[in-house]
């Protein structure tokens, strides 16, 4: 229990401390005018209350990310708890917040559009592609996840329910009148209550794992990766994938700690804040909460079933994560309990699949200058939900592995960007500079190793990894010196 109440003390700690110390580097400016005050069109640009903007930002980056990935990363053990807190304050939070910052700066512009202000054509060349790679596999993603869950519960067996096309259409029906609707028609209306309907969630499963959970994680699990001699019990053993932490537990558990997916989010909401002081805690403060429940549900993959990581194991190779949810929510929650979060657990990813379509259609509208009409609206977003109709047939596993390197290789590129802000302004850049670097290493190491990268064995990927880190470490640091140098004259 103690390792668990420290991790959410840890979360909340750093947005009261952490949190204003970043904003102070970012340039806020209270009194100036926002992008919505200056563009407000009924469409995008529309007025938002800072409370219903972090619900809706939290539901928009909280779909099955920070719930699967901490499951499969709780395969690791405690530490992976230890790397939800420390990437998510230092590193995913700061991600979102610049994010957000950047495009409330820009006009509400996507981030291809700021690449290119504050780089050149080329990286907002690579920063589109990069962009609309990952919204895609999100949007995708989110349509196969839910339909998935929802065709395979048991109180549709033997009905027409239980057929994942229906599921797959359905969701993609919804997917079309929310991505072309305004944002106040919907999205507005309805995500403050569903963003509640997973705070209740969480805090459900929390409590219920805290009173009633047969082995909670320890202090020592995450001893153990140092010295063994502190497990005793073989049913606890960390990690029996045998898979190795660096550099694949930062990439299994990507949304929770750290994701770039969150950063294509940030326009929707930056064109709808009334005020600059608001960018704080709607953006670190959704990413701070979308930690705390990357947290239970690690918490739960850790401690919810009597066999430790091997019954845990066994469960994911018969129906991944999905059936650990299952399992958690009606065992701890009762029949009525179960439901309402396996059915949270639906709706939460298709809030995040809309608005990954959303953003893909603002994406390719600001990167081609197309006029925001109906007619225009539609020819963007009628081709891409088609063809994500056909990726769905693909294997759920392949997807979800381009998905999740491109998540990372997208947050790594956020914070480079974000690097040249502040870099830009003169102000302490090493907040987002520092994050970049390790998400370059972790980038590099895993791309080199993966079975959808070069398959290079882990004794010369993690190694070429460091070294392309390193580099980046000291081209930043000349460049550092130069500008002192510069400044100083």
């Amino acid at each position: 229990m103690l390792i668990f109440l420290i991790c959410i003390g840890l979360l909340v700690l750093g947005f009261k401390f952490y949190s204003p110390f970043v904003e102070r580097q970012a340039g806020i400016d209270p009194t100036a005018k926002t992008p919505q005050e200056r563009f407000t069109d009924g469409v995008d640009y529309v007025p938002v209350h800072p409370v219903k903007a972090f619900l809706i930002q939290f539901l928009n980056i909280a779909g099955v990310g920070p719930i699967f990935g901490p499951i499969l990363g709780a395969l690791y053990g405690p530490i992976a708890l230890v790397w939800i807190v420390i990437g998510n304050v230092l590193g995913g939070a700061v991600h979102d917040y610049f994010s957000g910052v950047m495009s409330i700066k820009e006009d509400g512009k996507s981030l291809p559009e700021i690449a290119g202000h504050y780089f050149n054509v080329y990286f907002k060349g690579a920063m589109l592609i990069f962009t609309a790679m990952l919204l895609f596999f999100v949007g995708v993603v989110f349509i196969m996840s839910p339909a998935g869950l929802l065709s395979n519960l048991d109180y549709f067996k033997d009905t027409f329910l239980s057929n994942n096309t229906f599921w797959v259409l359905l969701i993609l029906g919804y997917y079309f009148l929310a991505t072309l609707l305004p944002i106040d028609k919907i999205i507005t209306k309805l995500y403050p209550l569903f963003g509640l309907l997973m705070i209740v969630m969480t805090t459900s499963i929390a409590v219920a794992l805290l009173i009633h959970a047969p082995q909670l994680p320890t202090v020592d699990g995450i001893f153990a990766y140092f010295d063994h001699s502190h497990y005793n019990n073989d049913l606890l053993e960390p990690n029996p994938s045998g898979l190795p932490v660096w550099p694949l537990l930062f990439v299994t558990i990507t949304c929770g700690a750290i994701s770039g997916f969150h950063s294509t989010q940030a326009p929707i909401m930056a064109r709808c804040l009334t005020n600059e002081k608001y960018v704080r805690p709607v953006y670190y403060g959704a990413m701070v909460a979308e930690g705390v429940v990357a947290c239970v549900w690690a918490t739960a993959g850790i401690a919810a079933f009597p066999g430790g990581y091997i019954e845990l194991k066994s469960v994911l190779d018969i129906g991944g994560p999905g059936m650990v949810v299952n399992q958690v929510a009606t065992t701890y929650l009762g029949v009525a309990g179960g439901i309402m979060a396996i059915i949270a657990v639906a709706v939460f990813p298709i809030t995040s699949g809309d608005t990954a379509f959303r953003a893909l259609r603002l994406t390719i509208i600001d990167a081609f200058k197309i006029p925001q009409s109906v007619r225009n609206r539609l020819l963007v977003a009628i081709p891409i939900l088609i063809i994500a109709y056909f990726m769905t047939k693909i294997d759920f596993t392949l997807i979800w592995r381009y998905f999740a390197f491109s998540n990372m290789l997208l947050s790594t590129s956020v914070l480079w960007l974000a690097t040249k802000y502040l870099f830009d302004r003169g102000t302490f850049h090493w907040i987002v500079s520092i994050p970049a670097i390790i998400g370059t290493c972790v980038t590099v190491s895993y791309i080199m190793t993966a079975g959808i990268g070069f398959g290079l064995p882990q004794a010369l990927s993690q190694p070429v990894g460091i070294t392309v880190g390193v580099i980046c470490l000291i081209a930043l640091i000349i460049a550092h010196n130069k500008r002192k140098v510069i400044t100083t004259q």
